[in-house]
């Protein structure tokens, strides 16, 4: 008999007893219907999900690659890989109801630890930056979702429901409830701790990898300097208050308004 999975122990894993291969398999199946709205039938998903179809060969191989039939894990991984086009190699650790949505050109690394209730989508790479042995691949925390064509590299930790957004490139460890995007990959902060000023300026607009917004921000700043400059020069009792907000609800009403032939 196929020895049962044992529970992870990570950071950010759910701590639980160890559920056999089919009831492990059956939360795959089912949790796809919830992610993906394109999914109508249990048929479908077994018949022709190449996501689907990775894993049950991954859960599989696992198995095998504990206990010792390395070759035999490693050549049923081999063949998962030439039908379905995702590379998972059989010494990754997958907790519970794992789903590789379109799946193409996914690549899972040897010593990747992913949580419960992880989503990937395609192009994703969960790759290792040493050639040394040992731990060189990313853990993924329970409720991680990973954007199309995202990279994330070596032996770093994403907790727990973060969201990597897709073509980012990760090479540091993100905290729990985060979104990072961009390359290399930065922590986007809720705006319930950003630092905004009454002009509408975001102070932590370095955490948002976005050149244009930095630009537009440091313009902003700059203009306003210049007001008050102004407002110095010609004598007036206080500095002037910038239109930016006087125009904002202007410029929302003409986009919101039908186009005219004026």
């Amino acid at each position: 008999m196929i020895a049962a999975i044992q529970p992870v122990s990570l950071p950010g894993f759910e701590t639980r007893g160890a559920p056999g291969l089919l009831c492990t398999l059956r939360d795959d199946v089912r949790c796809v219907f919830s992610r993906d709205p394109a999914a109508r039938s249990t048929l479908e998903l077994v018949t022709i999900y190449p996501g689907v179809h990775a894993l049950v060969a991954h859960r599989i191989a696992h198995r095998l690659w504990r206990r010792g039939w390395r070759y035999a894990a490693r050549l049923l991984s081999h063949l998962a890989r030439l039908v379905t086009h995702i590379d998972i190699h059989p010494g990754a650790t997958i907790g519970q109801r794992f789903f590789i949505d379109h799946g193409c050109g996914v690549v899972i690394g040897e010593t990747a630890e992913i949580g419960d209730d992880v989503t990937l989508y395609h192009g994703v790479t969960l790759g290792g930056t040493s050639w040394n042995p040992g731990k060189r691949h990313p853990t993924l925390g329970c409720g991680v979702v990973v954007g199309a064509g995202a990279k994330i590299l070596g032996p770093i930790s994403i907790g727990r429901n973060a969201r990597i957004a897709a073509n980012s490139v990760v090479i540091e460890d993100v905290a729990a409830e985060m979104t990072v995007v961009g390359i290399p990959g930065r922590t986007v902060l809720p705006k319930n701790r950003r630092r905004i000023t009454e002009q509408g300026i975001d102070l932590d607009h370095h955490r948002m990898p976005d050149p244009v917004g930095k630009a537009i921000a440091c313009l902003l700043e700059r203009i306003e300097g210049l007001e008050i400059q102004l407002s110095a020069l010609k004598g007036a009792p206080g500095p002037v208050a910038t239109a930016c907000h006087a125009c904002d609800d202007t410029c929302a009403t003409l986009a919101a308004a039908p186009h005219s032939n004026h």
